[in-house]
């Protein structure tokens, strides 16, 4: 009897960027257009994205953990995202499937690394020990003046700003020009998407730079006429 083909390896893709771009909702669009694809697709954030993940999520955004300082809050992340690649998004990939995850180490990278003034090497560090080979196929940097982010994201939060919400302009200009210089420092894994736009044209930016990269496979009875 012939053995089944194996499951084809899955796509890692995520989405960074400042507070209010619209990556949840960008997370949530691509993954109903691989479905209509037939792709199976997780959608996942950080930090979260797994039961011990969520946990911490929690102690960040509270805010709880600041007074601890910007390398404390590192390794709690770093700790959330161990958990969240052994229990999520691992085992997706591995069955196939492709995993959106609402950022990923990347953020680590800005917030905590460049924001932080976390020394760059420690951050490297942590990444290489929790990431280790598991890193994005493709990372979308959705951007956006950092004032149209703020009043977006005051507009959609019923409970009030978050820890890194309430931060202030500065700090989130600075953020700003720190994705804008991820993307063009690491320009074969990262694609800039101009997120002022509305949703609709956001979502098809997003999809041309998917199709490109990644050539996500035709549903099934459906090749090239």
């Amino acid at each position: 009897m012939r053995e089944p083909a194996p499951a084809a390896p899955g796509r890692f893709i995520t989405f960074e960027g400042g507070e209010g771009a619209g990556k949840s909702t960008q997370v949530r669009r691509l993954r109903e257009r691989l479905g209509a694809l037939g792709i199976d697709a997780v959608a996942t954030r950080e930090p979260g994205g797994s039961t011990g993940a969520e946990i911490v999520r929690h102690l960040i955004l509270s805010g709880a953990a600041k007074p601890l300082g910007p390398l404390a809050e590192a390794a709690l992340f770093a700790a959330a995202r161990a958990d969240h690649l052994d229990a999520t998004i691992r085992p997706a990939l591995e069955r196939g499937s492709w995993v959106i995850c609402d950022r990923f180490a990347d953020s680590t990278r800005v917030y905590q690394g460049v924001l932080g003034n976390v020394d760059p090497r420690l951050i490297a560090e942590l990444e290489a020990v929790t990431v280790g080979e598991t890193r994005p196929d493709l990372t979308l940097v959705l951007d956006l003046p950092a004032e149209e982010g703020l009043t977006r994201a005051a507009a959609r939060s019923g409970a009030g700003a978050d820890r890194f919400e309430s931060e202030s302009l500065s700090f989130h200009r600075s953020l700003r020009d720190a994705f804008r210089n991820l993307a063009a420092r690491e320009p074969e894994r990262c694609v800039l998407i101009d997120a002022r736009a509305d949703i609709d044209t956001v979502a098809e930016e997003v999809w041309r730079a998917v199709a490109d990269r990644l050539q996500p496979p035709a549903p099934a009875g459906i090749g090239p006429t």
